[in-house]
């Protein structure tokens, strides 16, 4: 608090020299805000054993399959749940290897597709998804086939996991664990 008074004390000191003559006019906007953020600390992910745990556990049934390469997705690229359930096939370029996301804001961002998080969708896509015309990559397995309905299925997905990993009192629930998981292990 003292210091963003500091700060306003300043601006305000510059405009006063430039209406005198002594400094340029809107040079005040050079002093750029100081950041406020919420939360100060570090989010709580999973440790990197634990994190093994969770992909170990997905069988080599269909439903597996796809929940492995969700779960690569939210675990080594930080994705939301919502950039997930609504992945479509045009937003995959094998041959650049990367990824097309708009998530908040939807603004849109190339990422890198990991070699392990390729592997696993090319794998889910030849082995388990159902040849159905919806353009959305991940389905329910289920029969009717459809797209999931929203990211709380993704979210689902991660909870499964985690049961079926052992993990009982994790930091935090559904597919953000996994996002701040990310975030711990990039930073």
């Amino acid at each position: 608090t003292s210091l963003r008074m500091v700060l306003a004390a300043v601006r305000m000191f510059l405009r006063y020299l430039a209406v005198e003559g002594q400094c340029r006019s809107r040079l005040e906007h050079a002093l750029t805000p100081l950041a406020n953020w919420s939360q100060q600390s570090l989010p709580r992910g999973l440790a990197p054993e634990e994190i093994r745990r969770v992909l170990a556990t997905c069988p080599p049934t269909p439903r597996g399959l796809r929940d492995r390469a969700a779960l690569l997705l939210l675990i080594r690229l930080g994705l939301r749940a919502g950039d997930v359930s609504k992945l479509r096939f045009s937003d995959l370029c094998f041959e650049t290897a990367t990824i097309r996301v708009s998530g908040k804001g939807r603004r849109e961002v190339r990422l890198p597709l990991p070699q392990d998080v390729g592997d696993a969708l090319l794998a889910y896509l030849e082995h388990a998804r159902p040849p159905v015309t919806i353009d959305r990559v991940f389905l329910c397995v289920p029969a009717p086939y459809r797209a999931f309905a929203s990211s709380v299925v993704v979210s689902g997905i991660v909870q499964g996991a985690l049961a079926r990993a052992g993990i009982s009192n994790p930091p935090s629930q559904g597919a953000n664990l996994l996002r701040h998981s990310a975030a711990t292990s990039m930073l």
